[in-house]
């Protein structure tokens, strides 16, 4: 099983929107046997809430399930645990290292940078934008599976 993990501050909205969003394409994919999605923070503001509402009317938006999407915080061990660690900005992949204790790691990686668009994906609680967020998110698990596929020859 290929271990997938997406981070972001809070896991309240960009993470669990990308943990849904690219659950929703490994099932389509037909590898939900193969691959499997969680998501985490790297504060502890919100363990155990669910996604904001805005992340929540967006996967209701394009029929995305949001099932069993709860915060949780990162924690050091979960780097033995994934194989891909996927950070929304530059603040994540930062917390990411000083959690996991390894920077730098090729399997931390930071989501745009598999993409053309802009390095970060901006975080909605702040500038409200969960359309933008989706699109920038949505383009990134698309370039991520496929990456996961040719790495894992899937």
């Amino acid at each position: 099983m290929i271990n997938v993990l997406f981070v972001c501050l809070g896991n309240i909205c960009r993470s669990p929107m990308a943990e849904a969003l690219f659950r929703n394409l490994v099932k389509k994919e037909n590898l939900k046997n193969k691959i499997a999605v969680d998501s985490a923070a790297t504060s502890s503001w919100q363990i155990g809430f669910p996604p904001h509402e805005g992340t929540l009317d967006i996967l209701k938006k394009y029929y995305i399930s949001s099932n069993g999407l709860v915060g949780r915080r990162l924690k050091k061990e979960d780097f033995w645990k994934f194989d891909y660690i996927i950070g929304m900005d530059e603040s994540n992949i930062k917390n990411i290292y000083r959690i996991t204790g390894k920077p730098n790691h090729p399997k931390i990686i930071r989501l745009l940078d598999l993409t053309k668009y802009r390095k970060d994906v901006p975080d909605p609680f702040y500038t409200g934008d969960f359309d933008e967020t989706y699109r920038l998110v949505s383009a990134g698990c698309r370039v991520l599976l496929n990456k996961i596929r040719i790495e894992q020859n899937l």
